[in-house]
């Protein structure tokens, strides 16, 4: 069974999945667009309620993001 990827690439994949531009993610979910850049670079941690507001955008469950 393959590992869970990490949240940064999950975050990605995931925004790549619906077609969402980084800036568009951001208009969704008032969420900084450099916060989100920082998350899929690994350079800042998705906390749960960032998950929980990026999961309900992206129409996921938001325990992929931890």
């Amino acid at each position: 069974m393959p590992e869970p990827a990490p949240p940064g690439q999950a975050l990605k994949g995931a925004r790549a999945k619906e077609g969402l531009t980084q800036r568009a993610l951001a208009d969704l979910t008032g969420l900084p667009q450099r916060h989100i850049s920082e998350m899929e670079n690994g350079q800042r941690p998705i906390g749960k309620q960032t998950a929980r507001i990026l999961a309900q955008a992206l129409k996921v469950d938001y325990r992929v993001f931890l």
